[in-house]
């Protein structure tokens, strides 16, 4: 099947290219959708209220839009609550600051927890400290985020949050603190998942708004000790429900073939989730709306997949979210021809990225003829894992394509109370969706085996 021929230019791009034009011209319901989300239920976090019942109306949604087969699948976690936070510097001429905890922070004791700073330009260099060297201390990582249009900055700095409180911990410190993993200078702090080694004191962990944390390091480098004061009421909810919702655009002649496309429902509790991942949410779902309304149905199925608590990690576990659908007792993984995900913001998609091998076949000419118009280039850069939604779908061998987005904004809103809907472009959102919709028909409506494509060691244009 790998030597299929391409999409035919008659049919398949011809339809390809008038769910373009229609999504750009407005013709979709993703801005409504991601509207309606955000407003209705706000924030989403994991096995929360608004979470359950935001997955109930996706579900009627879905439904009205055409869907079938819709399921909302209910699953445990253990889940986690902010509660009351603050943080400050004490002494002579005492100052308030910005800060978060970090998801999966324990609480301090009830009146905070107090000491002097030690500042680390890197994990790396925490990692250098000698054990026993920071006890009574306040580990502090002062690391800059650098900003990249494909958001290569995350990757590099965010070991720091993920692993820097264990570190921290091993050496004696009372709290952690890092400059938040962000690219803009609001002054506004960004939270997000860390993670606790076995074994190892679960230590309270913050991030400070970016303004905040070099406030610290200009105090230390006037050569004074930095003391502050942290207080977080933060718990962890064990017996949480979070909710995965799915539902089908049924294909017509291999309806049993999947092409899948993943993005989150929950969000953290800071702001209302808008960027991080309500417009995933909308992207997808009215990409696949588009998809069903066409008269002549794509030949293989387009299935939507609203994760559920892919926010915070849980204790001993990774990919928790993929894995509750990829795990799904009789899911036959090996009808997935395809898996996309949505998690990236709403600006503009700049660039498609495709398995070497499908990149070097017809079908990417055929997908480039109709992104074009919409200014997409083609990335020489793989997919890598495609997202941490569909990951555990990739890992067992189903193909992965990547819509590249324009991440500059990004993250400056990324995981902050400041993740909002104006943050939303709604010409941007619309460019989203006709990529999507275009690119997955053709995907949807063809009978190229991705995955042939995608492991070929010697690919032939």
């Amino acid at each position: 099947m790998a030597a299929a021929p391409p999409p035919d230019e008659k049919s398949d791009e011809k339809v390809a290219a008038a769910l373009r034009d229609r999504a750009v011209a407005g013709g979709n319901v993703a801005m409504e959708v991601v509207s309606e989300l955000t407003t209705r239920f706000g924030a989403r976090p994991a096995g929360s209220v608004s979470e359950r019942a935001s997955a109930e109306w996706l579900a009627v949604r879905l439904r009205s839009f055409g869907f079938r087969n819709v399921k909302v699948h209910r699953y445990p976690i253990t889940g986690w609550t902010r509660g009351m936070e603050s943080a400050e510097i004490v002494g002579p001429n005492p100052q308030s600051l910005i800060a978060t905890a970090l998801g999966g922070s324990p609480a301090t004791p009830a009146g905070g927890v107090e000491g002097d700073v030690v500042l680390f330009d890197s994990l790396d260099a925490l990692k250098l400290a000698p054990v026993g060297s920071l006890t009574g201390k306040i580990a502090m990582i002062t690391q800059a985020m650098p900003n990249a249009m494909r958001g290569y900055g995350y990757g590099q700095v965010g070991p720091a949050r993920a692993f820097g409180p264990s570190e921290a911990a091993k050496r004696g410190a009372v709290a952690f603190l890092l400059r938040s993993l962000a690219t803009g200078s609001e002054r506004f702090a960004h939270t997000g998942s860390t993670r606790y080694v076995d074994g190892v004191v679960a230590i309270p962990s913050f991030a400070l708004a970016v303004p905040d944390a070099e406030q610290v390091e200009r105090l230390a480098k006037l050569g004074e000790a930095v003391r502050l004061r942290l207080f977080s009421s933060a718990a962890y909810v064990p017996g949480a429900m979070t909710s995965q919702v799915s539902g089908d655009i049924m294909g017509s002649g291999a309806a049993d073939e999947i092409v899948l496309l993943g993005a989150h429902l929950d969000s953290w509790d800071l702001g209302t989730g808008a960027i991080d991942d309500g417009a995933g949410v909308a992207i997808a779902t009215a990409a696949a709306k588009l998809i069903g309304e066409q008269k002549r149905k794509a030949r293989r199925t387009v299935r939507v997949v609203l994760y559920g608590s892919e926010e915070v990690t849980q204790p001993g576990a990774a990919d928790v979210s993929g894995r509750a659908y990829s795990d799904t007792p009789g899911l036959a993984i090996d009808k997935h021809v395809l898996a996309m995900e949505s998690d990236s913001g709403a600006d503009r998609v700049y660039a498609l990225s495709l398995p070497k091998g499908v990149d070097a076949s017809p079908f990417a000419e055929a997908a480039m003829r109709v992104l074009t118009p919409l200014r997409i280039v083609r990335s020489r850069d793989g997919p890598g894992s495609g997202g941490v939604d569909i990951g555990p779908l990739v890992a067992r061998g189903v193909p992965t394509f990547v819509l590249e987005q324009d991440m500059g904004r990004y993250f400056a809103y990324h995981h902050t109370a400041n993740d909002t809907l104006d943050k939303i472009e709604p010409d941007a959102l619309n460019q989203n969706v006709a990529a999507l919709a275009s690119l997955v028909w053709l995907a949807a409506d063809s009978d190229v085996d991705f995955r042939a494509l995608a492991t070929a060691k010697d690919p032939v244009r």
